[in-house]
């Protein structure tokens, strides 16, 4: 990691670095590493039994970005894609960028409303689909949204509730009415169309929009965050530069390729080191993740903690040889001190770092490194990553003095765009000097390392005192028999807020309310403990593993709610 320029007085630190950012777009950097390690593995799907090298990866992404300018798709349009992790994904996202495309990414796990928002609101001309993933059937949804696939040609689609989609091409061979066959482009282009694809690289600039992730929304409608080459390149390039990646590494990338830590640290943060992309299935799998990281041996793990958890926890653990781990990276959701060692120890990825972002700045703005302090490595986020400005605001925007609690903001290089066709939302999150407003609440202190203290939204007022989860949380991680532990807010009429802890735990261990309150009672304020408990199988997430704890306080307002009325006399 790049030294930090920090103001010993205020919350303010950005990223000196001596290592320029590169000034090229996806595809010209992609060509130059394909050359580069053109005889090295570069891609391992082992759920497909694919391999490829680097110079049989640059064939095949030439071939399909050739394919798809002869579909008549030009710099600009935005495509679609709605798949597990596979090949196909990995070639759509640098066939794309080659060809000046938009890829816009769709989440594996939505349904017919979700999709057919996505689709309209950025407006995609076309969309490359797998035929099913789990319950999904997603050739179904498509005909259910654009029944007129039936009787169109393949490829002229005019689809009355999804105006702009022209094109849908599905993965495989097999023929479905008014499809294309994604199997069927990947033909030899003509040595016309190789040069026509790079002249019109030429023309791209590394400022114009590459990819489209739509976040979460926990509330409303998701966003289009809009990413260009330099936002993605850049961060992937320094986000394997902070686990020191190097040619000949292979990364286990157990994590969605929809989400930025599948294809920007995964998938960019290998490429730019002339390491190897290791895929051990569709989806996430504890075993089959043990079993890829020990047949191929792999350097480097990736993963949010509930997938280091389910690894640990897996009653064939002991059996897979994990020597030959050296590095990874724990991010997506606050990373437990106890799993944090866990990984360390048991795992053997001793340089593991944490890294801390959002998909709208593309996404790290944080990192641990693997030299760190032990105590630095577990129990924060690392120190800002080269080429990256924060600040910590309190209420009214103004710079808090160190170690002290407000709104984390981003400015720089990775910074979105902005989100898709949304000049409003764009405005919320991103001022007039260009910070972009995390809405995580955050400190940093003296030498410049932060610690997430949880989100603005998330944080419990109870009788007037802040209380954040994410302080007690680690503290629950203590406790022999808890695995995993999620607090939240809940309404009370006399706090205004009381505590409740959702707990997992761990295989063949037990405990009750009063074992969990008494190893709190001494340790922690009264006010933070946890005034209801709840024992669970498990929590309501994302696909990429991030607790939707807005889930977890509707589910206890409800609980609350039935059990005082079934208290009230008449009721």
């Amino acid at each position: 990691m790049s030294p930090a320029s920090t103001s010993a007085s205020s919350s303010y630190v950005h990223g000196a670095s001596g290592v320029p950012l590169i000034g090229a777009t996806i595809g010209r950097h992609f060509d130059a590493i394909c050359a580069a390690h053109a005889d090295r593995e570069a891609l391992i799907d082992l759920g497909q039994s694919r391999r490829l090298r680097y110079a049989e990866l640059r064939e095949q992404v030439d071939r399909l970005a050739c394919a798809l300018r002869r579909l008549g798709l030009v710099a600009g349009d935005r495509i679609g894609i709605w798949s597990p992790n596979r090949v196909e994904w990995t070639l759509m996202q640098f066939a794309t960028a080659k060809a000046g495309l938009v890829l816009v990414n769709i989440n594996p796990a939505y349904r017919v409303a979700e999709l057919e928002y996505a689709l309209n609101k950025v407006g995609c001309r076309a969309i490359v689909s797998a035929s099913r993933f789990k319950s999904s059937d997603y050739l179904a949804m498509l005909a259910e949204l654009a029944p007129e696939l039936a009787g169109c040609p393949p490829g002229a689609l005019v689809a009355a509730r999804l105006p702009s989609l022209q094109m849908v091409i599905r993965l495989g061979s097999d023929f479905s009415p008014g499809m294309l066959n994604f199997d069927a482009l990947m033909t030899a282009p003509s040595p016309a169309e190789l040069q026509a694809l790079q002249a019109q690289g030429e023309q791209l600039q590394f400022d114009d929009p590459v990819n489209i992730q739509f976040t979460s929304g926990t509330t409303g409608n998701p966003k289009g965050a809009t990413l260009s080459h330099h936002n993605i390149l850049n961060n992937g390039y320094f986000t394997g530069e902070g686990i020191r990646l190097k040619p000949g590494d292979k990364v286990c990338i157990p994590v969605p390729l929809y989400h930025c830590f599948g294809m920007v640290m995964g998938n960019l943060g290998a490429l730019t080191h002339g390491a190897a992309m290791v895929y051990p299935g569709e989806a996430f799998d504890p075993l089959a993740t043990l079993k890829a990281v020990a047949g191929e041996r792999c350097t480097a793990l990736y993963g949010v903690p509930t997938m280091f958890i389910a690894q640990l926890d897996h009653p064939s653990f002991a059996e897979h040889d994990l020597s030959s781990l050296r590095t990874g990276i724990m991010a997506g959701s606050p990373c437990p001190v106890e799993v944090m060692r866990a990984v360390m120890s048991r795992m053997n990825v001793g340089e593991v770092t944490i890294a801390y972002g959002m998909t709208e700045t593309s996404p790290v703005s944080f990192q641990t490194a693997v030299d760190d302090p032990l105590d630095c490595r577990v129990s924060t986020v690392g120190r800002i990553h080269p080429h990256v400005e924060v600040k910590i605001v309190d209420g009214q925007g103004r710079i808090v003095p160190r170690g002290e609690t407000g709104e984390l903001c981003t400015r720089g290089y990775p910074v979105m765009l902005g989100y898709w066709g949304d000049e409003a939302k764009t405005r919320e999150a991103l001022d007039a000097a260009g910070w972009m407003h995390t809405g995580d609440l955050a400190t940093l202190d003296e030498a410049g390392y932060c610690r997430i203290v949880g989100r603005i939204k998330d944080m419990v007022i109870r009788g007037g005192e802040n209380v954040y989860p994410r302080e007690i949380e680690e503290f629950l991680y203590r406790h022999p028999a808890i695995a995993d532990v999620q607090v939240v807010g809940v309404p009370d009429a006399k706090f205004g807020e009381e505590l409740c802890a959702w707990i997992i735990l761990r295989p063949g261990m037990s405990a009750g309310d009063d074992d969990i309150r008494s190893f709190c009672r001494g340790q922690i304020a009264h006010y933070k403990i946890p005034r209801y408990i709840r024992f669970v199988d498990g929590f309501p997430m994302t696909v990429t593993g991030k607790i939707q704890k807005f889930l977890i306080r509707d589910a206890m307002v409800r609980e609350l709610a039935t059990l005082a009325a079934a208290a009230t006399p008449g009721v």
